[in-house]
C-alpha cells in the first residue's frame, strides 16, 4: 500500500497525476492521507472535485497552530495511521510542515518515502 500525502493547497496538485497514474496498475494500491494543514476540508475539498481524484481515506485533522504545534500533531497522528495501515511508501510533497512530519516518521517506522518536488519558490539567485 502506498500512502499519498496531501495537506496543504498546492499539494493537491501535486497528488492528482501520481494518483490517476497508480490506477493503471492493479498491484499499486493508493491511499490519500490528508493532514488538514490546511484545516478547513470543506475549502480543499473543492481541490478533489476539480481534479477528479478521491477524497481522502484518512483525514489527520492537524490544523491550526503554531508550526511547531502543527508539525507535531502531524507527527503523533500519521505516526498513529502507519502502525494500523503498515503502507510499504510514503509520497510526500513539497517543503511544508507536513512533508518534513510524515517522512521522519515513516523513516523511523523503517518505511520507504518518495519526495516530489516542482522546484524552488526563491526565484533565480544573483551572483555580485
Amino acid at each position: 500500500m502506498m500512502s499519498l500525502i496531501a495537506g496543504a493547497r498546492p499539494t493537491f496538485m501535486k497528488i492528482a497525476p501520481i494518483y490517476r497514474e497508480s490506477l493503471k496498475y492493479k498491484e499499486v494500491e493508493c491511499k490519500i492521507v490528508h493532514t488538514g494543514q490546511h484545516y478547513d476540508y470543506e475549502m480543499s475539498q473543492a481541490f478533489f472535485e476539480d481534479l477528479e481524484i478521491p477524497k481522502p481515506a484518512f483525514f489527520l485533522n492537524a490544523g491550526p497552530g503554531s508550526h511547531a504545534h502543527l508539525t507535531a500533531k502531524i507527527m503523533v497522528e500519521f505516526e498513529k495511521l502507519c502502525e494500523e495501515e503498515k503502507p510499504d511508501l510514503v509520497i510526500v510533497m513539497g517543503d511544508v510542515n507536513f512533508t518534513l512530519a510524515c517522512s521522519i516518521v515513516a523513516k523511523k517506522l523503517l518505511i520507504e518515502v518518495a519526495h516530489v518536488e516542482a522546484g524552488l519558490r526563491t526565484g533565480p539567485r544573483h551572483l555580485s
